[in-house]
């Protein structure tokens, strides 16, 4: 693991992914020197019900590049898998593998494999088939291995079974909320159109682009299912890593991150969790 500037790289299902459930701690990653890389095993074309195909897959792909600069990381990839099709096969495999090797990274953030969507869950899966092939030399031969395993890290889910999310580390992400946000407001397709439709309250979203910022704001709340109240685990975690009661007590549930510990790749000790997220660093007693 790098003593200074660290590379992260979160891989997922669709454009969009990571945008909600880690865009706050990766403009932190971000605004503190450090390159974060996001990538999409999907292209998205599937995720809509008025467009589709190569037409929908160009249109994520320039709301993927607006989110990108919006957040402040270093690059956003997308592949070119369909949407509603990914399935955890060899060749995706080896392309999780050959961006992992690539990127040199030093933390890896995938999606944890129980989840409504296929998607999600084979994304997940197909990370965690990576996570100790990355060092292994005769495994994509061509793509140099890396010389240690990468610490993997879940992102946070609300699903229970067949195990619920763990939340080993906590992130406050009041400072780049806003960030977020604006990151997710840039997938203009999925949060004004596409979501809204599946869930009957297109006719709910509204015109204005503040007021679209603050429903959308709103939106987060409803999708973390705790009316802003942070759950005890996420509590418990948040003393562990800042200590500071009042600061915490402050906090609401849309306003933190928080991230599991895989068992496969590198197991972190408290210190190495410090320098991979330096944010906790100036608050953790």
């Amino acid at each position: 693991m790098s003593e200074d500037k660290l590379r992260i790289i979160a891989i997922f299902a669709h454009p969009d992914d990571a945008e909600v459930k880690m865009g706050g701690t990766a403009a932190l990653w971000s605004e503190m020197g450090h390159s974060v890389k996001f990538v999409s095993l999907t292209n998205g074309d599937a995720g809509h019900h008025e467009k589709g195909g190569g037409e929908l897959a160009k249109i994520r792909h320039k709301e993927a590049q607006e989110a990108k600069n919006r957040l402040g990381i270093d690059e956003y990839s997308i592949l070119n898998n369909h949407d509603a099709e990914l399935l955890p096969k060899l060749h995706i495999r080896h392309q999780v593998i050959r961006e992992i090797r690539d990127w040199k990274a030093d933390l890896v953030i995938g999606l944890r494999p129980n989840d409504y969507h296929p998607d999600h869950r084979y994304a997940g899966i197909l990370v965690m088939d990576a996570a100790y092939l990355v060092i292994v030399p005769n495994v994509v031969p061509d793509e140099e291995p890396l010389k240690k395993n990468p610490v993997f890290l879940y992102m946070q889910d609300p699903f229970q079974k067949p195990n619920p999310f763990n939340p080993d580390i906590t992130i406050d992400i009041t400072k780049t909320f806003s960030k977020k946000i604006d990151a997710m407001d840039a997938h203009k397709s999925q949060f004004y159109e596409w979501l809204p439709w599946t869930q009957g309250l297109l006719e709910h979203v509204p015109d204005d682009s503040d007021d679209k910022k603050r429903w959308l704001a709103e939106w987060l709340n409803n999708w973390l299912g705790q009316d802003n109240q942070i759950p005890s685990e996420f509590m418990n975690s948040l003393r562990k890593w800042y200590g500071n009661e009042e600061k915490i007590n402050r906090l609401s549930f849309s306003k933190i991150e928080a991230f599991e510990i895989a068992e496969y790749g590198h197991q972190p000790t408290d210190d190495e969790i410090g320098r991979l997220f330096p944010m906790l660093n100036k608050e953790r007693k």
